[in-house]
């Protein structure tokens, strides 16, 4: 017998990129949303060919009004009935003015139901230092991100949300609080922090997360585990859907009325490494650690299997061969399904 669905019924709203090839985006959030159990509308924010990674591309971005048309289609057949709200990648200011509108009328739709509706953000705006999107949606989630319940930035982001520079651990933590303090956001959990510490050394990375207390201070945890030398795409895309489901069955997990409760937020007396959100954070890290280490392993066969039919002189054009690097970088989620639903080591929460 296979085991049980790790969560309730649950229907959720998947606003993100999607590509004809690869895993990015909705590519990864649907696969990995429905592969646990999730009932899944996808509004695609751009359709593209591939991941622009790859530095070469072929699609469109989505309109504003064209996301707002597209939920209101939702609205009008009966099919807003959303339980989760997980929004990624959207092009343009407006855009995101356009998303935030529908996360605040779903939060308005349950406002007299406690704990019935979740928005998870990934505040997709760069990393290590770049921008991916223009400067104006930079503003744009910062007078978002206070409507959503849980968001995911990066270490890069969460300066650009925080207002503050993040040099070490102190400052990052100074950062979590920043944003709790000026957003109200219950739960942050910042990905890919590369910051040396005593418990950190250099061959690892770490996920800093805090859920904040009735008063507002955060209650910090990191989870430190071994980087994989190693690029791929779509890692925080598939952070953020297994999140989603994580972060439901921990709270479903904890006791009954965790799940009544505003943004699920645990009681002052739940210590940092005994929050939900700790425990769905181990579980996630571990999946994708061991999709992660798989994938690496497969990286030079898909290399081989496509350069075997390359010319000499293709194999020697730096543009197709990182072609074809791009290509071996995606994410083998298929063939590991395993990994998502049930990973073999935890790596622990600490209390900070």
């Amino acid at each position: 017998m296979s085991d049980p669905l790790p969560i309730p019924d649950t229907r959720v709203l998947a606003v993100a990129s999607h590509v004809v090839s690869g895993y990015v985006g909705n590519k990864i959030a649907v696969f990995v949303l429905q592969s646990l159990g999730c009932d899944v509308a996808a509004l695609n924010t751009v359709q593209f060919s591939n991941h622009t990674g790859y530095k070469q591309w072929k699609g469109t971005k989505v309109s504003a009004q064209e996301i707002r048309d597209l939920y209101d289609g939702l609205k009008q057949s009966y099919l807003d009935d959303f339980d989760m709200l997980l929004s990624g990648y959207i092009p343009g200011a407006e855009a995101v003015n356009a998303v935030g509108d529908i996360g605040r009328e779903l939060r308005a739709k349950s406002k007299d139901t406690p704990g019935k509706f979740f928005w998870v953000l990934d505040p997709v705006m760069g990393d290590n230092g770049r921008l991916y999107v223009a400067e104006d949606v930079v503003p744009a989630y910062r007078s978002l991100i206070h409507h959503a319940d849980l968001i995911l930035p990066n270490q890069f982001e969460a300066e650009l949300l925080s207002e503050s520079k993040i040099v070490d651990m102190d400052s990052l933590t100074k950062a979590i609080q920043l944003m709790h303090d000026k957003y109200k956001v219950p739960h942050i959990v910042i990905t890919s922090v590369n910051l040396e510490s005593p418990d950190h050394p250099a061959s690892h990375l770490s996920v800093i997360g805090s859920s904040m207390t009735s008063t507002g201070k955060a209650r910090l945890f990191k989870i430190v585990f071994p980087s994989i030398d190693c690029y791929f795409s779509g890692t925080g895309d598939m952070f953020a859907a297994l999140m989603v489901i994580r972060m439901r069955e921990a709270v479903h997990h904890a006791n009954e009325q965790l799940r009544f409760t505003p943004s699920w937020l645990s009681d002052d007396s739940i210590s940092a490494i005994e929050l939900p959100l700790a425990r769905a954070a181990e579980k996630v890290i571990a999946s994708m650690h061991e999709v992660l280490y798989k994938t690496s392993q497969g990286m030079r066969k898909v290399v081989d299997r496509t350069t075997d039919d390359m010319a000499p002189e293709e194999r020697a054009d730096d543009k197709k061969v990182h072609l074809v690097n791009s290509k071996a970088a995606e994410l083998q989620l298929v063939r590991n399904l395993d990994c998502l639903r049930s990973p073999s080591k935890l790596f622990p929460a600490k209390a900070m």
